[in-house]
């Protein structure tokens, strides 16, 4: 018991110690940016498209085609998202459609939204339920075989996933479900890599939490809900992350089994955009639809920024 007053006593000298500006002063800081510089210049390689991607998204029809372009919009506009000036009846040089205005489908480009939103919601919500009960069976369950049916999931991640494409889109066509959510939804929702983090977070839960839990007559499904979800809490928010990025940005499974406009995601709908309208002029629209798609993965990813590098964190230390 005599430690804590030596410590009490210690601490406002090692407060001391590190509120001391480092050897060097000055020289030592700049010392300090100098070695970050190579960071610095390529993060700036990381900004430079995106401000591009905003500065284009500015500029009017007229000044896209400009040379040499222009590094700073000179007559901002927002028209590349919505004209006023334009009508689909009388075809006017002056006055192109933004990208509002573009589809000739139900709520326009909105509709692309809602159907990233839900397909993205619909996987992530149904994926992190399904392989934490999974991930509870295999860990906390005496069953035969759990073993060898953990090694081939693992396994299945050694597989290119490219390669079950042809074989997954001969079972839609058979089953009906082509150009439809079901076919977007169904095939996503077991994710070998998310059953894989999740077991190795579950085997740091102690067994004997489970069997009190059994002894004061708590079914199974109920431990599940209960108990095993809220320890699976920080790994949930984590391969949320992961999985709603991967599903937003997901082009080319959608681009097999999409067959009408209406039923594409923001992917395929602004990869038919750039075919339908690849013109200079056109490229403004382009990219504000660009613009528009990126915007809730930013927010998704400033607001979850802590569990995202946690994730990383968690995953090379159970990994």
């Amino acid at each position: 018991m005599a430690v804590a007053p030596m410590d009490t006593a210690a601490a406002p000298a090692r407060r001391a110690r590190h509120e001391q500006p480092p050897a060097g002063g000055g020289r030592a800081r700049v010392n300090r940016h100098l070695l970050r510089l190579p960071f610095y210049l390529l993060s700036l390689t990381m900004v430079v498209p995106f401000y591009w991607l905003v500065i284009t998204v500015l500029k009017p029809p007229a000044e896209l085609s400009r040379i040499p372009p222009s590094f700073v919009p000179r007559s901002p506009s927002y028209v590349n998202f919505y004209d006023p000036g334009w009508s689909a009846r009388q075809v006017n040089p002056g006055h192109l459609a933004g990208v509002l205005q573009r589809f000739q489908v139900d709520f326009g480009f909105w509709r692309f939204l809602f159907n990233s939103v839900v397909i993205t919601t619909s996987i992530t919500v149904g994926s992190l339920l399904i392989c934490s009960l999974a991930a509870y069976v295999i860990t906390k369950h005496q069953i035969k075989g759990r073993r060898v049916i953990f090694l081939m999931v693992i396994a299945s991640m050694m597989v290119p996933w490219q390669t079950t494409l042809i074989p997954n889109y001969v079972i839609m066509r058979n089953l009906g479900w082509l150009d439809t959510y079901t076919a977007y939804i169904v095939p996503a929702l077991a994710k070998a890599f998310v059953l894989f983090f999740l077991v190795q977070f579950l085997q740091s839960v102690p067994d004997e939490l489970i069997q009190a839990a059994r002894v004061d007559g708590a079914g199974e499904w109920r431990i599940w809900w209960k108990i095993v979800l809220p320890l699976l809490r920080p790994a949930l928010a984590a391969m949320s992350i992961f999985i709603v990025l991967a599903e937003w940005n997901n082009f080319l499974w959608p681009l097999v089994i999409v067959q009408s406009d209406e039923m594409a995601n923001l992917p395929v709908a602004l990869a038919r955009l750039n075919s339908y309208f690849g013109a200079p002029d056109q490229q403004g629209a382009i990219m504000a639809g660009g613009l528009i798609a990126s915007v809730p993965t930013i927010v998704f990813f400033l607001v979850f920024q802590k569990y995202f590098t946690r994730g990383i964190a968690l995953s090379g230390l159970k990994g």
